[in-house]
């Protein structure tokens, strides 16, 4: 069992939290983007709110513990552990209310090669509580617009969890899947079950457009979120994003094993 303390001194020790890889000048750009309303940084959220740059890095700041300061413009900016832990906590009492009651869930992200594993472990045991872990629309096409133009992907599951992937066999030794941020994967998948007249998640368990677009059409969400992803914040403040967990999303898929246990454990799905 990992305890609160070694759990913090976990987060500081890998970057997940305290100083941060993404750096103060792509936290401000989101937030710039997501104040004009960029779809970009949206991830399929359409905010009730008004809010303007400064409003975001005031919520940011509450949220995830960067820097409030608007004269910091360059450099590292930080998240608080504190907040990481309280967000953990709050996700793991999510995933221990979904297993009693036995929902259906699913399973989404949008960053396979760093947490893949985390989410692969919470759907088995989650699996194994009782819960059916949806796989809606396997190999259906998705047309996402990327900084190269639209390009066409197949939405795929790996044990459970849902990712994009290029059309074409596997390579071997290579975790599957793209980075994605838009949330048609997630439209997609809940469009196939309603269409096939199978149960619809009660609970979706993620990042990027995975909660926001899951959230914004009504369905409970929860997921992680860097400090560059308002999105998930703007919703949790507003209402259609159940939990967003403060840490940095791009360190080495190793590093979020100890808070698979610490999750697991929280939520009492241990084995």
């Amino acid at each position: 069992m990992l305890s609160t303390g070694a759990l913090r001194a976990h987060l500081l020790a890998s970057g997940l939290a305290g100083t941060v890889a993404t750096s103060r000048e792509e936290n401000l750009r989101s937030y710039r983007l997501f104040a004009a309303r960029d779809p970009r940084v949206l991830l399929g959220l359409d905010p009730d709110w008004g809010w303007d740059e400064a409003g975001l890095l005031r919520l940011m700041a509450d949220k995830c513990g960067v820097s409030g300061d608007p004269a910091h413009r360059s450099g590292p900016d930080a998240i608080d552990p504190e907040r990481t832990v309280r967000g953990l906590d709050a996700f793991a009492a999510r995933l221990g209310a979904a297993a009693a009651r036995r929902v259906p869930v699913l399973f989404g992200t949008g960053h396979p090669h760093r947490l893949l594993g985390f989410y692969v472990a919470l759907a088995d045991a989650l699996s194994a509580a009782g819960c059916l872990v949806l796989t809606p629309a396997q190999g259906r096409c998705v047309d996402i617009t990327t900084r190269f133009g639209v390009r066409t992907y197949l939405l795929d599951y790996v044990r459970g969890v849902a990712l994009v992937r290029e059309p074409g066999p596997p390579v071997d030794g290579r975790v599957p899947g793209a980075h994605s941020h838009s949330p048609l994967p997630v439209r997609a998948a809940l469009e196939t079950a309603a269409e096939d007249g199978g149960p619809l998640p009660e609970l979706v368990v993620g990042d990027h457009g995975w909660v926001c677009g899951a959230g914004q059409l009504g369905i409970e969400a929860i997921g992680l979120a860097d400090t560059d992803d308002p999105a998930l914040f703007v919703g949790e403040a507003e209402g259609q994003v159940s939990v967003a967990v403060p840490l940095d999303d791009g360190v080495c898929s190793a590093s979020y094993l100890p808070l698979t246990r610490y999750v697991l454990n929280r939520a009492c799905l241990s084995r």
